[in-house]
């Protein structure tokens, strides 16, 4: 016992303030690629420190998806996108073209956990951006009868366990989601919201949907990392859980962190995103 208050006086708050007050953590984190800003593909173009024939073997506008295993990057004439829901941050297109790609930064950043799947898709446009300001007051008015106290159930529908192990950190001390007034339960009879993991597999879609019917109205579905999303590695789909159930809140990421996955809790019940 000595030894523990001893350690407390020592370490002093390890809680991280985050959403009252900004986290340099979270901030600093490492998220799903983005295109550069300012930067559009000419096959004209030649990589730096690559010649020419380097650029023409592998960088070509036909041989840009290629670079990914998921299928997240398009290449259209000049404009190159990035789909932020089927990275899986392998990171192999920021190492063969660093002058076109990029990780972003900041977990609690604007694409950290949207209410629209297209808004995954960078760089947006203006079409995009009303959107997801359009689901986000859609999905206020939903939620609107949820008090501070809210209760989510988790489901694995197939998963690597690298999401559950981001989940497993949001009961700790570190980042309390308790503290907000977010409760894990056992039972969807209690459940406001639905937090899905994995790629929604033949042998949970039946076990996630009877899930998702017992939860009470209303309720809010977040699919939480890549393979939710869209399927992920071993089953690219761009549909992943959402083939099962109606998804509200994406959270990217392979596995997206516990700064994002609170955050997506948060958008999810509008307590962000100028809901409340």
């Amino acid at each position: 016992m000595t030894m523990w208050v001893l350690r407390g006086l020592r370490n002093g708050v390890v809680t991280t303030r985050w959403p009252s007050r900004p986290d340099e953590y979270a901030d600093a984190w490492r998220g799903p690629v983005t295109v550069r800003a300012g930067v559009s593909f000419s096959s004209e173009d030649v990589p730096p420190g690559g010649s020419r024939a380097d650029q023409e073997a592998d960088s070509g506008d036909q041989d840009l998806p290629s670079l990914c295993p998921t299928g997240a990057i398009t290449a259209d004439g000049e404009q190159v996108r990035v789909d932020q829901g089927r990275c899986i941050l392998c990171g192999r297109c920021v190492a063969r073209r660093p002058d076109l790609f990029t990780w972003s930064r900041g977990a609690t950043g604007p694409r950290a956990a949207v209410p629209s799947r297209q808004a995954l898709i960078v760089p947006g446009s203006a079409e995009t951006d009303a959107a997801v300001e359009e689901a986000r007051v859609a999905l206020a008015q939903r939620v609107r009868a949820l008090r501070r106290s809210v209760h989510v159930r988790h489901v694995d529908a197939g998963s690597d366990g690298s999401e559950e192990w981001e989940i497993q950190a949001l009961l700790g001390p570190v980042y309390d989601v308790s503290r907000l007034g977010v409760f894990f339960t056992a039972s969807p009879r209690h459940a406001d919201v639905l937090l899905v993991t994995g790629a929604g597999v033949a042998g949970m879609r039946q076990s996630l949907r009877t899930t998702y019917d017992g939860m009470p109205d209303p309720k809010v579905v977040i699919a939480a990392g890549t393979d939710a999303i869209s399927g992920g590695l071993l089953a690219p789909s761009d549909q992943g859980a959402g083939a099962v159930v109606p998804i509200d809140v994406w959270v990217p990421g392979s596995p997206p962190s516990p700064f994002c996955l609170l955050k997506g809790l948060l958008v999810a019940v509008g307590q962000l995103g100028g809901q409340r």
